[in-house]
This record gives C-alpha cells, structure tokens and sequence, in this order.
C-alpha cells in the first residue's frame, strides 16, 4: 500500500510501506506521524533544498521542534525518502531556502 500527498509544485509524492517501516525502524520518534509526514509535503511550512537533489519539506510541530521530510520529485513524479524531528535549527538554516522565496 503508499499514500500519496501533492507538492507545492502540484507533483504526486509517494510513501510506501516501505519506506515507511525504514523510517519508524531508523526514527522511533516518527512512530504515529504518518498523516504529519503526508501533510508536511502538502502544507510545509518550508522547503528547502538539500544534497543530491532532494527537498526537504519543513513543517514546525512543536515550539522549536522541527519535522522534516526528505523527497525526491522528477518531473511527474515522487517519493518520501525519509523523515525525522529535530531540535537543531542551525542545521536547517544551513540549506537554500527554496520555498517560501
């Protein structure tokens, strides 16, 4: 089974099983945030760019908690990668911001 939830730029984003059993095994924290991951692709509250080609959808949770969700998009395409939460906002104001510009 995948979800499926649409970028900014109106590109289909999926989240397989798969996909999702590595993020949970990796991120134990993630564990019951899938609609938040879905919901961060569709409604982030920033994308920024990140290595390799891939967008990292931001999305605030909690006061000065952070989930993050790491995408690939072709141009009709696309897939979670992974997702985790973090504290550190240094690290996300490293990366380009690439929406909102």
């Amino acid at each position: 089974m995948q979800d499926v939830a649409k970028s900014k730029t109106g590109i289909s984003v999926r989240l397989t099983d798969e996909r999702w059993t590595h993020i949970v095994e990796e991120h134990s924290e993630m564990a019951g945030l899938r609609h938040e991951v879905l919901d961060a692709i569709t409604n982030p509250s920033m994308i920024l760019e990140g290595r390799y080609g891939v967008l990292m959808a931001v999305r605030d949770i909690l006061e000065g908690k952070y989930l993050v969700v790491v995408y690939r998009e072709t141009h009709n395409d696309g897939f979670i990668i992974t997702s985790f939460t973090t504290r550190q906002k240094r690290f996300l104001a490293r990366r380009k911001k690439l929406w909102p510009v």
